[in-house]
C-alpha cells in the first residue's frame, strides 16, 4: 500500500508492482520515500543526491554531525560506498546480514559529508524486510535508511504514524503494515584491530565479538 498526500491508494498491507515503481519514481526525483524495516519504518532519499539528504536532514531536525546509515540490497553495492571491507565485517556479513547490524564501514571518497557526518566511515546494513527487499529490488541502488521520526522522537511502527509525523512532507509511503519496533539495528566499528559498540542494539554485541572468535 502507499499512502500519499492523497490518502490510502491499496488497502492491503502488501505493496502492488505499481507502488514500488511509484516509489522509485520518487527517489529518482529527489524526494523522500517512507517504507518498513525489521525494526521500525525508515525514510529513503537517493544517498548521491545532496538536495535529497538536505531536505531529509531537515525534515527530521536532524544534527548535520549525525549521518544518516544505508541500506544495500546486495554486496556488490558496497563498491559505491566502502573503500574497503574488514576482514571481520565478512563474518559478520555472512553471519547477520541480512538483518538489524550497521556496519560502519571506510568511506570511497567523495561522498556527502550527511553520510559520513566527516567522520570517514559510513554505516550500512542489508534489511531482511520482505518489503524493503524488494523496494530495493526496484530501485537497484543504496538509500538511505534513518528511522522514521523527528531526532530524538519514538521512531514510526506503521505507515499512519509516517503519515501523522510526516503529512505530505513524505512523497509516499510503502505500507508493510506494523513493523516489530524493539531495538534498532545494532552499531558497530572497526579500529585497532578489534570491534567497537558504537549504539547497542537488537542484535548482542557479545554475540558479535563471539562470531569473529574475539
Amino acid at each position: 500500500m502507499i499512502i500519499s498526500s492523497t490518502g490510502l491508494t491499496n488497502s492491503t498491507h502488501c505493496p502492488l508492482e505499481q507502488d514500488f515503481q511509484k516509489a522509485v519514481t520518487c527517489l529518482a526525483q529527489g524526494k523522500i520515500v517512507a517504507f518498513p524495516t525489521e525494526t521500525f519504518y525508515g525514510l529513503a532519499v537517493d544517498p548521491f543526491n545532496e538536495k535529497a539528504l538536505t531536505a531529509l536532514f531537515s525534515l527530521k531536525r536532524r544534527a548535520l554531525h549525525k549521518p544518516f546509515p544505508i541500506l544495500i540490497q546486495n554486496e556488490a553495492q558496497l563498491a559505491d560506498l566502502a573503500s574497503e571491507i574488514p576482514g571481520a565485517y565478512k563474518l559478520l556479513m555472512k553471519s547477520f546480514w541480512p538483518g538489524p547490524l550497521t556496519l560502519v564501514f571506510p568511506a570511497v571518497e567523495g561522498l556527502s559529508s550527511m553520510l559520513t557526518g566527516k567522520s570517514g566511515g559510513i554505516g550500512i546494513r542489508i534489511s531482511p524486510h520482505p518489503v524493503a527487499c524488494k523496494f530495493g529490488r526496484f530501485w537497484k541502488r543504496p538509500m538511505t535508511a534513518t528511522s522514521a521520526n523527528l531526532s530524538g522522537c519514538a521512531a514510526a511502527r506503521t505507515a499512519e504514524d509516517v503519515l501523522h509525523f510526516f503529512g505530505d512532507e513524505v512523497a509516499c509511503i510503502l505500507d508493510g503494515g506494523q513493523t516489530p519496533g524493539g531495538m534498532s539495528s545494532t552499531v558497530v566499528g572497526f579500529m585497532d584491530g578489534k570491534l567497537q559498540l558504537l549504539r547497542e542494539g537488537a542484535i548482542d554485541f557479545s554475540a558479535l565479538n563471539q562470531a569473529i572468535g574475539q
